[in-house]
């Protein structure tokens, strides 16, 4: 195994040349990016549509093309669904990432084309490995196996030739013989729909490999990484797996998890690494050891566009190019992929914190969210819950706001809710049980994560007193119509302050 981890080691790092060269010229390679994609979708419907044969500029793309959301893309995608081709994007399309929806649907389906697959997701994850061995030049992690939490996948049955899952699933099941050959556990338990079984089964297969490296979403992980130490009686996992040295994660922020994944694996050399890897394509790397900061991957198949804040509630909202970005100001990203995704926004905010190269950080949601576990609970699915949950119970909210729980030594997270009742529930505790199973009902990801409590445990609601959120806002000089109560929050500075008016 020395052998072939020298020669992956050098293999990675032959990628970094291409790397430094969009770092270099980041506008050449986005426009011909943009280019290609317009080009390839001539003869597409939506190619049609548009009339992608006449546009010779961004400008005029900009022009003619609004800004889309998955709503406006629906229909198409419906269609794909069931089969049909050539509608958004010319080659087949029958893969689909299945994620947590951030409109009125309870899920979202993100097509995946081959060519994203390709040039997208398993780039950026050969990327990511090259930035890897190239950073840490003694890197030994092909002496053995990489453990890859990844979903689940699922048949979909509207086409015999549509499949959809978890992206990591589709990944996994795409994934070429070699890349199959140094993961671990085999795709029979990797893509288990049944959680707790599948953590179970993960932790006795995977006890006695030499695993070197780990990617997944970090509530996963210590799940998973508890129940080996429990099965082993070991004290972290270095106990366990001598030869472990990288922790690739993403998806939620890592700064609230990382005193815990200290504790599991102990020693001053542990490389933990940032991907910005979604379901819509894989778009950032944290290249530098000592900053968190992600590199904007440039030559992946997207066309990036970006929205100023000041736009973002507009109904044709202004964007502007890579290349007019500014440092330090908060933007949505919309793109334009090797998937059909056209002048897409995905809903995630960033700001650059530097343009040459391009490196960002992420910010946030276009819309309030909490996302501390992977579950994506926005205002949409609260609000929904909260409706059915003062419908069965005779309540009515007068104001709310809502942020996670992290997790705590062995007890999983929770979310943590304060309500001010116009009218408070019959039965408090039915109020909070309907608004959990409403959640988990509406919200595909939020009820994966509370299957048996394993990262989420029911919510804490506190009942407010009345005038609570009116005094908190006054205290802060934030009374008026423009001035509202944040209803979900990714942080607990909103909930510790009023739970400190409440003492």
């Amino acid at each position: 195994m020395t052998i072939v981890n020298s020669f992956l080691n050098w293999y990675m790092k032959k990628r970094m040349h291409q790397i430094e060269l969009f770092m270099k010229y980041p506008d050449e390679v986005q426009e011909e990016w943009f280019g290609s994609l317009i080009n390839d979708a001539i003869g597409t419907e939506w190619g049609k549509k548009y009339d992608y044969r006449s546009i010779e500029s961004i400008t005029q793309f900009k022009e003619r093309i609004p800004v889309q959301n998955y709503d406006t893309l629906k229909p198409y995608i419906e269609r794909m669904l069931n089969g049909e081709q050539n509608l958004l994007w010319p080659s087949e399309i029958k893969w689909f990432a299945k994620s947590s929806g951030t409109t009125s649907d309870r899920s979202k389906f993100i097509p995946v084309s081959e060519e994203s697959l390709e040039d997208c997701h398993f780039r950026g994850g050969k990327d990511m490995l090259a930035i890897y061995c190239n950073n840490r030049p003694d890197a030994k992690m092909f002496t053995g196996k990489s453990l890859v939490l990844g979903g689940s996948h699922q048949i979909n049955q509207l086409s015999p030739d549509s499949f959809y899952g978890d992206l990591s699933a589709v990944i996994i099941k795409n994934l070429p013989f070699w890349a199959e050959m140094l993961r671990t556990p085999d795709m029979s338990i990797a893509l288990m729909d049944n959680y707790e079984e599948k953590i179970e089964k993960m932790a006795h297969a995977t006890i006695l490999e030499n695993v070197t490296n780990i990617a997944g979403v970090p509530t996963w992980t210590i799940v998973l990484a508890k129940r080996i130490l429990e099965i082993t009686g070991k004290k972290n996992l270095l106990e366990v797996w001598p030869n472990l040295e990288l922790y690739v994660h993403g998806a939620v922020n890592f700064e609230p998890y990382r005193e815990q994944f200290n504790r599991l694996a102990p020693k001053d050399d542990m490389y933990y690494l940032e991907t910005y890897n979604a379901s819509e394509g894989f778009f950032g790397i944290q290249d530098q050891s000592d900053s968190s900061d992600l590199l904007l991957m440039l030559d992946y198949g997207v066309y990036y566009e970006f929205i100023p804040m000041e736009e973002i509630d507009k109904e044709f909202p202004d964007t502007i190019s890579l290349g007019e970005v500014e440092l330090e100001k908060n933007y949505a990203i919309v793109i334009s992929t090797n998937s059909g995704l056209w002048r897409y926004m995905i809903g995630d905010t960033v700001k650059f914190t530097s343009k040459s190269p391009y490196r960002l950080r992420i910010t946030g949601r276009t819309k309030h969210f909490i996302n501390a576990f992977g579950e994506e609970v926005i205002i949409d699915n609260a609000e929904k819950a909260l409706n059915k949950a003062c419908a069965d119970t005779g309540a009515q909210i007068k104001d709310y706001t809502a942020c996670p729980i992290y997790f705590d030594k062995d007890e999983p997270g929770a979310h943590e809710w304060i309500i001010e009742f116009e009218k408070k529930p019959k039965e408090f505790e039915r109020f909070v049980d309907i608004l959990d199973n409403t959640l988990r009902e509406v919200n595909s990801d939020y009820d994966a994560k509370r299957f048996k409590d394993m990262a989420l445990k029911r919510p804490k609601v506190h009942v407010a007193p009345n005038h609570l959120f009116y005094d908190w806002l006054k205290a802060k000089g934030k009374l008026g119509g423009q001035h509202k109560v944040p209803r979900l929050a990714n942080e607990r500075k909103y909930v510790d302050e009023l739970l400190e008016m409440m003492a």
